[in-house]
């Protein structure tokens, strides 16, 4: 690694003699890591799309600005930080409030298996790596304003120091370190309460096998077994639609009110997304001759019951690589 960036460095030194496809190919590089920096700031998938290549058309723009006082990716990744606030700005002028997100979508784990991977030695940033990609941060996270979540983001995800965050954000030390601390009693405000059970580490047997028969359960339309998967305080939210349930009832009251028990002819197709296990439930169209895309639920579990469950749209799959349809069986 300290090579290859020395070369990057090297490669970059004088950007003003490097021609568009060679600066486009140092950028490339550090594509997927820039997106997952903008969807952890934005909290929405497409939009981080959109921001990753803002910043590589202001970084060609701006190549004269690089001067090699820090490395080629740090400078990308300062572009990208004020494109994300600059959009924030534009867009979403409020954090969001009461606890849900609605415009927030899912990351496919099949992208996230694309960033570069901590060693065996690095636990910790493993962790971290995990942690700050599942839902529940991304929902806390989106509900911090948005100086002090890039504060968070660069300082505890991305390890930078406050002086370097100072620098991007043109604030003092003593002002980011500030923010640091009102980010992180917000953090704690909106993240579960049991985080330390749920955070990090491999799907266990346990695991699949809770995700399993909430799978049966689902095709199957069976409330009862369903109850008994769910924890008491379970949450059930389905971006971009509003509403946030709280508890088994109000969880269980919301998905038969919207006809649930009453359909038939599901089917279930295990995925991941967010580091996260998730279903994507698939609809019997006799008009088709095919099960067509119906909502993917996405899992938080927690002391081997399901505490979470957010719900996406259809129209979600397409990106997420899933089939469009499923045939006959």
């Amino acid at each position: 690694m300290g090579a290859d960036m020395r070369l990057e460095e090297r490669d970059v030194s004088g950007p003003g003699e490097v021609d568009e496809p060679e600066f486009a190919g140092l950028a490339e590089r550090h594509r997927r890591e820039l997106h997952v920096h903008c969807y952890r700031m934005l909290g929405s998938f497409e939009d981080a799309e959109d921001t990753v290549q803002e910043t590589f058309l202001r970084a060609w723009r701006r190549r004269e600005t690089f001067e090699g006082r820090s490395t080629f990716r740090a400078w990308l990744y300062r572009i990208a930080t004020n494109a994300c606030l600059d959009l924030l700005a534009r867009c979403r002028p409020e954090p969001a409030s009461g606890g849900e997100v609605r415009w927030l979508q899912p990351y496919p784990d099949r992208l996230l298996d694309e960033l570069p991977a901590a060693g065996a030695d690095e636990p910790e940033s493993l962790a971290v790596a995990r942690e700050t990609i599942e839902l529940a941060y991304l929902v806390a996270v989106q509900h911090l304003a948005p100086r002090p979540r890039a504060v968070l983001i660069l300082r505890d995800v991305l390890g930078w120091p406050a002086k370097d965050v100072a620098e991007l954000l043109g604030d003092s030390v003593n002002s980011v370190n500030s923010a640091l601390q009102r980010a992180r009693a917000g953090m704690r405000e909106h993240l579960p309460a049991e985080r330390q059970d749920w955070a990090g580490g491999e799907e266990d047997t346990g695991t699949r096998e809770l995700v399993r028969r909430f799978t049966e359960a689902s095709v199957a339309t069976d409330i009862p077994a369903l109850t008994a998967l769910l924890r008491d305080d379970v949450r059930s939210s389905m971006p971009p639609t509003p509403g946030l349930h709280l508890g088994r009832d109000s969880v269980l009251g919301n998905w038969i009110d919207d006809g649930f028990a009453e359909m038939t002819g599901l089917r279930g197709v295990a995925t991941a997304v967010n580091r996260q296990p998730a279903i994507a439930f698939y609809h019997w169209r006799a008009d088709q001759g095919a099960y067509l895309p119906l909502t993917l639920d996405v899992l938080r579990i927690s002391g081997g019951a399901i505490t979470e469950v957010t719900i996406f749209h259809a129209d979600r799959f397409a990106g997420l690589g899933l089939p469009d349809r499923l045939p006959a069986e």
